[in-house]
């Protein structure tokens, strides 16, 4: 996950090279260290690279590296003829090699060849079942045809043997998600949560299906991993708030005539309205009043 400072570093970088046309390399490696997707300005300067004989050699056995990731941009961009020059280049610079053939392999899903990229995958997970890289690509091909069923198939499959990969775990709780299947999408965040308890942003998720599932012990629970969310962002979870407020609001209708022990306690919620009063007056007092109201209908105020 890319952090707030490295965004920045990219963003400068990005706007240094547009301006004035240098540090393109430098934008590229920082692009690939990051894992981030940027097709369009890394098929521009890529190609500048590439195009030019004199920085082109001087990259040396990192032309390959760069022949790679303009390829993968490219395809992103749609630009398929781009795309298959480079695959060409390292095909015939690395003739046996099986990261060129996945490229080719995602240059046909690019093409729409579905059943001949299937193909091409199959066979390569017959040599070796563990090839990660392949199995998220027939998850990919999987939701480019609309198949979300076999996608789900594929990364519960994956996920048999790679539990530790919490990009898939999230993505396959995003996927039940878009099929309201809140239930399945709970247990991801929980194994998520598992492997990575202080990561703020799996608590926050899971609380928000929890609330979405509703029913009063379920929203307790949302309201408790909302208090976590607050508690590993240092309070300024804007959503996380506002989440304490409409667990309390909704456990409050739904305890009305049960036992005392039944019933919330109010301490986090005023923690939150005073917390969210304060953010507003800082940031956007204009808009206070609408806060207020909105704090109001829900029942809750400080």
């Amino acid at each position: 996950m890319v952090t707030k400072s490295e965004e920045d570093q990219l963003n400068r970088l990005e706007a240094q090279v547009d301006n004035a046309g240098g540090g393109a390399w430098e934008y590229l490696c920082l692009v690939r260290k990051l894992k981030v997707r940027r097709p369009d300005k890394v098929l521009k300067h890529g190609l500048a690279i590439l195009n030019d004989s004199k920085k082109r050699s001087a990259l040396g056995t990192e032309e390959w590296t760069l022949c790679e990731q303009v390829a993968v941009a490219a395809m992103d961009c749609q630009s398929l003829d781009v795309a298959k020059d480079c695959i060409k280049v390292l095909r015939k610079r690395f003739p046996d090699s099986k990261r060129v053939g996945k490229l080719e392999g995602m240059l046909l899903e690019a093409k729409g060849l579905w059943a001949e990229a299937e193909k091409a995958y199959s066979s390569f997970l017959e040599d070796n079942p563990f090839d990660q890289v392949i199995h998220k690509r027939r998850v990919a091909l999987a939701k480019a045809q609309g198949n979300i069923t076999t996608a789900i198939e594929c990364l519960n499959k994956y996920l048999d043997t790679f539990m530790a990969d919490h990009d898939a775990w999230r993505e396959l709780a995003e996927i039940y998600i878009s099929l309201q299947m809140y239930k399945q999408a709970a247990f991801c965040y929980e194994e998520l949560i598992l492997s990575q308890p202080t990561n703020p942003l799996h608590h926050l998720a899971y609380a928000d299906v929890l609330y979405t599932i509703g029913g009063l012990e379920n929203l307790q629970a949302a309201k408790k991993y909302y208090a976590s969310t607050i508690n590993l962002t240092g309070g300024k979870n804007r959503r996380a708030l506002f989440g304490v407020c409409l667990c309390t609001s909704a456990i409050g209708q739904l305890s009305k005539g049960r036992n005392k022990e039944d019933k919330d306690s109010p301490e986090l919620q005023l923690l939150a309205v005073a917390a969210l009063e304060k953010d507003y007056k800082q940031r956007a007092p204009g808009k206070l009043p609408l806060l207020t109201s909105a704090l109001k209908s829900l029942r809750v105020s400080s």
